[in-house]
């Protein structure tokens, strides 16, 4: 009776030890799964829309106002220049001479976003490049009009907006930037902090 007793002891804390095995071979296994689908390629989506629309892809840049490259204009504060993290493109005529001038795409792009933010930024279309295998952004900000939707895809040198004064707060201008992280909110315009924004001007000099 005792030795049938021990058998069946033996036996249940073998089925126990397999049971727990199991499980957590299988709880490690589905964490393991879910984790990695969790984590997906950020720039996935502009991957998708570039393969389907490849025409639409970045080959050179060229400014923002005035063609040929920026004629009748001036960059009336420069990059990092008072932390200023883009250009601001002024008509040489100084003050409102400027107000409803065209601005153009730099480049072939796919508008992010076409509209009102307000405050001091206005009305402001953001743009994302595919350009030799990496993303940018163009950010066109102070706009008197949008001529552009989001969701468009645009080529080089079309008209996309004019240039505004946000209702009186400035003297007309465009302020301009490029960046290197197409991820991140709008921001300041200013800051000490300049990394993900790169040199508008030089940006488009070189390509």
């Amino acid at each position: 009776m005792n030795n049938f007793f021990c058998i069946i002891i033996l036996l249940f804390s073998f089925s126990c030890k397999n049971e727990q095995a199991t499980p957590l071979a299988n709880i490690t296994e589905t964490a393991s799964t879910k984790q990695t689908a969790s984590v997906q390629d950020p720039y996935q989506e502009y991957d998708l829309l570039f393969k389907e629309n490849p025409q639409y892809i970045s080959f050179d840049f060229d400014y923002p106002i005035g063609k040929p490259d920026g004629k009748g204009y001036y960059n009336a504060q420069k990059f990092l220049e008072n932390n200023h993290l883009g250009d601001d493109w002024n008509g040489v005529g100084g003050g409102n001479t400027d107000l409803g001038d065209p601005i153009y795409a730099i480049a072939n792009g796919y508008v992010s976003f076409s509209d009102t933010i307000g405050g001091g930024w206005g009305n402001v279309i953001r743009i994302i490049h595919r350009f030799k295998d990496k993303y940018y952004e163009s950010i066109y900000a102070h706009c008197d009009s949008l001529l552009i939707e989001k969701g468009d895809f645009v080529k080089k040198g079309v008209q996309i907006g004019t240039i505004g004064n946000v209702g009186g707060i400035y003297w007309a201008h465009l302020h301009f930037e490029v960046r290197d992280n197409i991820f991140m909110e709008i921001g300041n315009g200013y800051s000490i902090d300049s990394k993900g924004y790169i040199d508008p001007t030089e940006f488009i000099n070189k390509n």
